[in-house]
């Protein structure tokens, strides 16, 4: 890990929910730029610290009792993560990609303790769609409702970054990666979408795909 200043990274980008954290946590840390695949906290590690995306993506899983792993949320830059209803991880947090984070201590003014509830509720919200995901959908649903989330998350433009692997989305949507590789081609081969990169897509037919995931 290296810790940079908010100044002299080029890759910084503006934050969406800056202001909302400013206010629900204290004291900002100095920014800590960690590799792909590195761990931010560990499952059954105390918590107390909530984390900032200024660039890359982090994926939150969890361990099963027969040791698989499943991924529960990604997050993206602007977006917070690693609060807890009580003081220990329930989860533990991996870099998807070279990633850079800004590290928080809760305040504990009323004006925070709102701020944070809004923070709260948001990963509720998400958490809450993804449960209703993984159990009414098909594969085609599920990969189609996930490409819409992440245009949408990403201020619904054409070109959506996708930077988790094929077995990090399957790992999320409760299929296999040849599910996953399966419905991405068919997807292509109709026309909805185009490979833009190693690592992002171009939506052709935003208003197809979305129709797709009801």
């Amino acid at each position: 890990m290296l810790a940079v200043s908010n100044t002299s990274h080029p890759q910084l980008i503006r934050l969406t929910e800056g202001r909302t954290a400013d206010r629900a946590f204290g004291r900002v840390a100095p920014i800590t730029v960690y590799a792909v695949g590195s761990e931010i906290y560990g499952q059954g590690e105390t918590s107390g610290t909530c984390y900032q995306i200024e660039f890359g993506a982090v994926r939150i899983c969890r361990l099963r009792e027969d040791g698989r792993r499943q991924i529960v949320a990604f997050h993206l830059p602007g977006e917070v993560f690693g609060f807890e209803p009580d003081d220990i991880h329930h989860f533990y947090a991996e870099a998807v990609s070279h990633t850079a984070l800004r590290s928080f201590r809760q305040a504990s003014s009323g004006e925070a303790s709102l701020e944070l509830l809004k923070l709260t509720m948001r990963s509720m919200i998400r958490a809450q769609e993804h449960s209703l995901l993984l159990a009414g959908q098909s594969s085609f649903e599920r990969v189609a409702t996930f490409l819409v989330d992440m245009m949408e998350r990403q201020g619904g433009v054409a070109q959506v970054d996708l930077p988790m692997s094929r077995q990090d989305m399957a790992d999320y949507l409760g299929l296999t990666i040849e599910t996953v590789s399966r419905t991405m081609t068919k997807l292509r081969s109709e026309g909805v979408i185009q490979l833009a990169g190693m690592r992002s897509i171009e939506v052709l037919k935003p208003a197809y795909l979305q129709r797709l995931c009801r």
